[in-house]
C-alpha cells in the first residue's frame, strides 16, 4: 500500500484520502501544485515523510504543468510554488527538506526548461523511494528494541499512511510482528483528529496485529499499573539535541512513561533532524483551525456550547531528557543525543542538509 504515487500517464499525483478511513478507502488525483498544497493543508496526506514526498512531487507537478520557455522563467515560477509548499504545514520539517533537494536542481542544473522537468520528477521518484527504503531500516533497527510478548503504547498514526510505505514507530511494531514477536499494542485516539483511532488502529487490523484503543488520557493509568512495557512515537521535527515535536499528547505520554521507568523511543529519518535548531522550543508549533476542536460531537450532538472557544496546537515539544532512544535509518542513538547525533552526522555526511 503506497501513500503517494505519481500517475505517468496523466501526470498527477495520487495519495490516499486519509480523512475518510476506516468508513472508506479512497484515491484522489491532483493535477495542480494548488491542489496538493490544499491536500497537504487540509491533511488528505499527513505524516512527516508523506507530507515530504507528496511536496517534492508537488513542486516537479508544477515544472510538468509550467510553459515557461526559458529556465531563468521557470526558476522564478518554481520559487513561488516552493514557498506556497513549505508554508503549507510549518513543523514537519521533511516539507521543507523535500522541497529544498529539488529546489537545489532548480538553481544549480544549467540546462533546458525541459531537461530541468526531467531532473525534478526523478529527483521526486528518487526521494519516494528512498523514503521506503529507510523506513524498512529503522524498522530493523527498531524491532530489535521489541521482546516477545511485549505490549506497546502507540501515539497518533506512524504507519505506511504516514510515509510512503512501512512507516516509522509502527513500522517498527509491523516489523516485530512479521519477525515472530508477539506484540500488543495500546492505541492512543489521538484526540482531535484520531488518528490513532482511525488509522493506525486500520492499519493494525490489516496486518492482524493485536490491539486495543485507549483514551489519550488513559495512557498514564496502563503505565502506572505495569501494563505496558514500552512506548513507541515517531516525529515531524527534532532539534539537534533531540528535543522533538511530534502529535500533540507525546509530551505528556513521555512524562508518565518516565514517572514509571517505561522506555520511551521515538522513530525519526535523519531528514526529520534540523540541525540549525539548537533546542525544541525554537520549533514552529502550528496551531490548527478551533474548529477540530470544537465540532466534535457525541451521540449526535456537538460536545461543547454555542459561542465556547478552543485552541488547537497540533503538535508539542517532547524534551529529549525523556527520551530512552532515538531510531533512525542508521542505528538506534543513545544519551547524550547532542553529542552522539552530531558523531551521527559526522559519520553519515550525505544526509546533512
Amino acid at each position: 500500500m503506497r501513500t503517494v504515487e505519481w500517475d505517468e500517464v496523466k501526470c498527477q499525483i495520487r495519495l490516499i484520502d486519509q480523512r475518510l478511513l476506516p468508513a472508506e478507502l479512497r484515491y484522489l488525483s491532483f493535477g495542480t501544485p494548488e491542489e496538493v498544497i490544499w491536500a497537504i493543508r487540509e491533511m488528505v496526506v499527513r505524516g512527516a515523510p508523506a507530507i515530504g514526498v507528496t511536496a517534492a512531487y508537488g513542486l516537479a507537478l508544477a515544472a510538468q504543468n509550467s510553459s515557461a520557455v526559458t529556465l531563468e522563467a521557470l526558476r522564478e515560477e518554481l520559487q513561488d510554488v516552493a514557498h506556497a509548499l513549505v508554508t503549507a504545514r510549518p513543523t514537519a520539517v521533511n516539507l521543507r527538506w523535500g522541497v529544498e533537494r529539488l529546489m537545489k536542481k532548480v538553481m544549480q542544473e544549467d540546462v533546458t526548461p525541459q531537461e530541468l522537468k526531467k531532473t525534478l520528477l526523478h529527483e521526486a521518484h528518487q526521494i519516494a523511494e528512498k523514503d521506503i527504503q529507510v523506513n524498512l531500516r529503522m524498522a530493523k533497527y527498531g524491532a530489535a528494541l521489541i521482546e516477545d510478548g511485549d505490549t506497546i503504547i502507540h501515539h497518533c498514526n506512524t504507519g505506511a499512511l504516514a510515509t510512503v510505505d512501512w512507516g516509522t514507530a509502527l513500522g517498527v511494531i509491523r516489523y516485530a510482528h512479521q519477525s515472530g514477536k508477539r506484540v500488543h499494542v495500546l492505541v492512543d485516539e489521538t484526540r482531535p483528529r484520531l488518528q490513532g483511532a482511525r488509522l493506525t488502529a486500520w492499519e493494525l487490523q490489516q496486518y492482524g496485529i493485536p490491539f486495543e484503543i485507549i483514551t489519550d488520557n488513559a495512557a498514564g493509568f496502563f503505565l502506572q499499573r505495569g501494563e505496558v512495557n514500552k512506548v513507541f512515537f515517531g516525529g515531524d521535527r527534532m532539534a539537534a539535541n533531540g528535543d522533538v515535536a511530534n502529535k500533540i499528547g507525546s509530551y505528556m505520554l513521555a512524562l508518565a512513561a518516565k514517572d514509571n521507568d517505561v522506555p520511551v523511543y521515538t522513530v525519526v529519518p535523519t531528514s526529520t533532524i534540523d540541525r540549525t535548531l539548537a533546542h525544541g522550543g525554537l520549533i514552529p508549533i502550528e496551531e490548527r483551525s478551533p474548529e477540530e476542536v470544537l465540532d466534535i460531537q457525541f451521540q449526535g450532538q456537538n460536545v461543547v456550547p454555542a459561542g465556547a472557544k478552543a485552541r488547537n496546537p497540533a503538535f508539542d515539544i517532547t524534551p529529549a531528557r525523556l527520551l530512552s532512544g532515538i531510531v533512525t535509518e542508521y542505528g538506534v542513538i543513545y544519551p547524550p543525543f547532542d553529542s552522539n547525533l552530531a558523531s551521527l552526522f559526522l559519520s553519515h555526511p550525505i544526509t546533512i542538509r
